[in-house]
This record gives structure tokens, C-alpha cells and sequence, in this order.
């Protein structure tokens, strides 16, 4: 693990054309992962890691504790020092378990945020669980049927899945630290605490019995650190040739038995000093997973996390470069894809999304982007394609239906952050701007909830708006609507609109809103 007195060197200038670099800021450990992508290879160049045990510092009332939140800004300002010289496109950190739990999270990200010099997405735990299975899938492939699971800090994640295809994907909160705290705080290994460690990981996996069964799944592989430091163990000490079976893991439990605590294993061939804390916790739940679902060989993977981040880091720019109006097919971003499903689901009327989405970035790009954050253009045209959605569920007050529906749905391809940002647009879209003083606050989210207002507002008659009609401007008041004079003679009930639209907007004291067709 490397000391602050050892710090990692930064890439000469240049040298980091062409990489991509993952963040995983786990439970127990934090992962800096730099790859590049040649002609669909993957070539790891470099990899950090270091046990932080930011889990650890979840206090009883779900609060990180100021020693954890310290010992992982101290890793992150070393995993910075490692990036300078990278832009960020290149770079995605993704934060799991202790962070989707944590409530003082959001000081945690800033203050992290400003060492790292990068944002940190929250991820929810199946989308964790989707990118485990990405990076599997890449860096060992297959065709058949498989189920592959991580056992981390606080959750673990179970997927089936079949080539680059994951079928199904859960995370249960139960994880190698969690388990461990719990049940082997004091370091003291026993038959009682075993059995009990055993109880509390099978009752809160029990619910993946039937969708995860046997009869699913042909092979089974385990991804990161709980399974490769038991399947280290196991190598080291001539038990297996580093599978995971049953008859290995009693031999594990039996080793801990005989020893009676984590420090008598000092020595132990294959046992990482800073794995002794949680072997306790981790063995457990393998061990349930074992006997539950009837896994007699798990084989360690060579994906993980990490690698799957930077898969689908490299698929969004890929999807990027491809023209808007190019076949959805060739489109790879996973997000795209999640929005069209959710359009679906819900029954949105695809030609207003349309035609609301495109007024909306037009508006958006003449305002200028030189302060905007490099996916509010995204971001933008996401929520003008899900802001109906909540009419599914009523139209009374749908914007706050929709606005719900986002910020709760799975939906693969976003961090939770991202969700909250498209929701906190859909909720803004119209009603009052009241409830949303502490989001315009920041000029970046102001100018999209106004374009999206606008547009939604322009397009109300559910009929196209000629984009050569309206012009948005920024100026040293706020804003300025310029509309043509023709077209607005011709609709004087969205003028009357946009003159209470201007009221909200001066009784906000945000924005001044202008709105002129001479």
C-alpha cells in the first residue's frame, strides 16, 4: 500500500493520450485502474490500491466518521497525483455501498471532489453489479451461461449473464467488512460467531434463491478482493489450485478455528496482513453462498469493477462521436438505452419528447457552454425525453410524478448523482420556481431548467415550434426570448404564458427574463 512518503508519479506531459482511467471507491478498498482500449484490447497500465476501510467508519447512526473520511482523502489526493496530466473525459470514479449509505455523503463528495479534482458518482448497487459484469465478461469471455459475484466491503453483488449479456443483477447488503465488525469485532474466531455470521449473510441472500438457482447458471466466478485473498489462501497453502470450493472454505474456517484470532495468522502463506480483519466476515458469506446455491467450484475473475468503468467509459465516447441522427444501434451509450426503456414503460409520447428535446438544446447552445459542466448538453436531453413520464401515474403534478419516477427507477448506465441532476430538471420544468432556490442557486443547473421550461412551454400545443422562431440569448440581466413576430401574432395564448413565465422568474430574483418579438 503505497505512504504518503511514497507517492505515485505522474505521467509526463502527454502521456496519457489514448488512456482511460478508473476510480473504485469501495467499502474496504479504494482502486485506481489507468487502461487503454487498441482495436477492443484491453492493456492494464497501471494499478493502485489501498485499504482504507472507509466502511469501517459508518457509525450507528449511518455517519462517516471524520478518521475514515480523512484516511480516504489522503488515498484519493495520491490517486491524484498519479492523473495530473489527464483531462477529465478520461477519468470516472464510481463510489458504492458506504457512500449509498452514508448520510453526511454529499460533505464527504465535496470535499473530495476538490482533492481528487474529479467528480465521484454514486453508483446504486445493480448498476455496480452491471459494471462488475462488464468487466468480467470483456477481460474472461464466454458463452455460457454463468453467474459471477463480488463480495465487498458492505454489499455483495450476484449476476447472471451469458456472453456480454448480464440477465439479472442484484446487490445485498451484506459485505466482508459489515459482517466482520459485527460478528468478529473483537478478532476472536468461533463456532458461535461463524454460525451466526453464517445466519446473517444467508438470510439476507436467501431472496436471490430462486432467480440465482443452480439450474441458471453453468459457471460460477467470483471478481475482487474477498475472492482472490481466499483464493490466494487456498494456492498458497496446497488446499486447491486456487479454486473456491466447499471442502476449501471449511479448511479455511477450521485454519481461523485452530488459530482462535486474526492476530495468531500472522504468517499464514497467502494471507495479506491487511485481509486478516475481515477474512472472518468474507469466509462466511462465501461459504453461505456455497451451501445456498450450490456453487461446488467458484473460479476467480479477471474482471472486475474497475475495468467495467472503463469499458463503459470508453463505450459513451464511442456513442458520442456517432451523429445524432445515425441508427440507435450504433449508438453504445447504456444510458441512451435506459431512457428509451423507460419511455416505453411509461408511454410518453415520443414526438413531444422530440420536439420539446430539440427546442430545448437549441436554446441551450446559444446560451453558450464555455461554464457548462461537459454532460449538462446529455443531461438536458434526457430529462426533455422523460419529463412526461410521471403522467403514467397521474396528470395532476405529473413533473413531480416524473421527477420521482427518475430519481428511484434502476437505470442502467447512471450514477444515482446523475439520476438526481435529470430529476431535479424534470421537477423544474413547470410549476413554481420556489421549489428549487437551493438548485438554481448554481448557474450551471439555472440555464437548462430555463431552456427546458421554455421549450416545454413553446411546444405546450403539442405542435412542432420551427427552431429559426425563437432565440435565446444570455445577457447581464439574465435572459432575453427573442420570438418572431409573425409567429408570435399568431399564438397569443403562449404569449400569454410566457408573460406569467417572466412573472415567476422576477418574483424568483434568479433570472431576468425578457421576452420580445420585435
Amino acid at each position: 500500500m503505497p505512504s504518503a512518503d511514497t507517492a505515485p508519479t505522474p505521467l509526463a506531459d502527454g502521456a496519457s493520450s489514448g488512456l482511460l482511467a478508473a476510480i473504485d471507491i469501495g467499502s474496504n478498498s479504494f482502486r485506481l485502474e489507468i487502461g487503454q482500449l487498441q482495436r477492443g484490447r484491453y492493456k492494464r497500465i497501471d494499478y493502485l490500491k489501498e485499504t482504507v476501510r472507509l466502511g469501517a467508519g459508518l457509525d450507528d447512526e449511518g455517519r462517516l466518521s471524520e478518521e475514515a473520511q480523512l484516511r480516504g482523502l489522503a488515498c484519493l489526493a495520491r490517486f491524484a497525483i498519479r492523473l495530473r496530466g489527464f483531462a477529465a473525459w478520461q477519468v470516472r470514479a464510481v463510489a458504492t455501498q458506504t457512500l449509498r449509505e452514508a448520510k453526511n455523503r454529499d460533505a464527504f463528495l465535496a470535499r473530495a471532489r476538490t482533492v481528487l479534482g474529479q467528480p465521484i458518482e454514486v453508483i446504486s448497487g445493480r448498476e455496480e453489479a452491471r459494471l462488475i459484469f462488464a468487466g468480467v465478461a470483456r477481460l474472461q469471455p464466454s458463452e455460457r451461461p454463468r453467474i459471477v459475484i463480488d463480495i465487498g466491503g458492505r454489499s455483495t453483488e450476484m449476476i447472471l449473464g451469458q456472453g456480454r449479456t448480464p440477465r439479472s443483477a442484484e446487490s445485498f447488503q451484506v459485505g466482508s467488512v459489515s459482517l466482520s465488525m459485527r460478528y468478529f469485532a473483537d478478532g476472536r474466531y468461533t463456532d458461535s460467531a461463524f454460525r451466526a455470521a453464517q445466519i446473517a449473510a444467508g438470510a439476507e441472500l436467501e431472496e436471490a434463491l430462486a432467480p440465482f438457482a443452480p439450474g441458471q447458471w453453468i459457471e460460477a466466478l467470483g471478481a475482487s478482493g474477498t475472492v482472490g485473498a481466499v483464493s490466494q489462501l487456498l494456492l498458497a497453502n496446497g488446499v486447491t489450485d486456487g479454486v473456491i470450493t466447499p471442502a476449501g472454505l471449511r479448511w479455511c474456517i477450521e485454519t481461523c478455528l485452530l488459530a482462535g484470532d486474526e492476530d495468531a495468522l500472522v504468517g499464514l502463506p497467502g494471507l495479506k496482513p491487511e485481509r486478516r480483519a475481515v477474512l472472518g466476515g468474507g469466509l462466511s458469506i462465501l461459504y453461505t453462498l456455497a451451501m445456498q446455491f450450490g456453487i461446488d467450484a467458484l473460479q476467480p475473475a479477471r474482471g472486475a469493477l474497475r475495468q467495467g468503468v472503463i469499458f463503459d467509459l470508453s463505450e459513451r465516447h464511442e456513442a458520442a462521436s456517432v451523429p445524432a441522427d445515425a441508427p440507435r444501434r450504433l449508438r453504445l451509450d447504456m444510458r441512451d438505452a435506459s431512457v428509451q426503456e423507460l419511455q416505453r414503460r411509461f408511454g410518453s409520447d415520443l414526438a413531444q419528447a422530440a420536439r420539446v428535446g430539440r427546442l430545448a438544446l437549441k436554446m441551450f447552445r446559444s446560451g453558450g457552454l464555455e461554464r457548462a459542466p461537459s454532460e449538462a448538453p446529455r443531461e438536458l436531453g434526457w430529462a426533455a425525453s422523460l419529463h412526461e413520464i410521471g403522467m403514467s401515474v397521474s396528470h395532476h403534478d405529473h413533473h413531480r410524478h416524473s421527477a420521482y419516477l427518475i430519481s428511484h427507477v434502476d437505470a442502467p448506465g447512471f450514477s444515482q448523482s446523475q439520476q438526481r441532476r435529470v430529476a431535479e430538471l424534470v421537477l423544474g420544468h413547470r410549476g413554481s420556481l420556489r421549489k428549487l432556490d437551493a438548485t438554481l442557486a448554481n448557474d450551471a443547473t439555472l440555464w437548462p431548467v430555463l431552456c427546458l421550461r421554455l421549450a416545454a412551454l413553446l411546444c405546450h400545443a403539442r405542435h412542432d415550434v420551427p427552431e429559426r422562431v425563437v432565440t435565446l440569448r444570455r445577457t447581464p440581466q439574465g435572459a432575453t426570448l427573442k420570438l418572431a413576430p409573425d409567429w408570435a401574432a399568431g399564438h397569443p395564448r403562449t404569449m400569454h404564458l410566457l408573460a406569467e413565465e417572466q412573472r415567476l422568474w422576477e418574483r424568483s430574483g434568479r433570472l431576468g427574463l425578457a421576452v420580445t418579438s420585435t
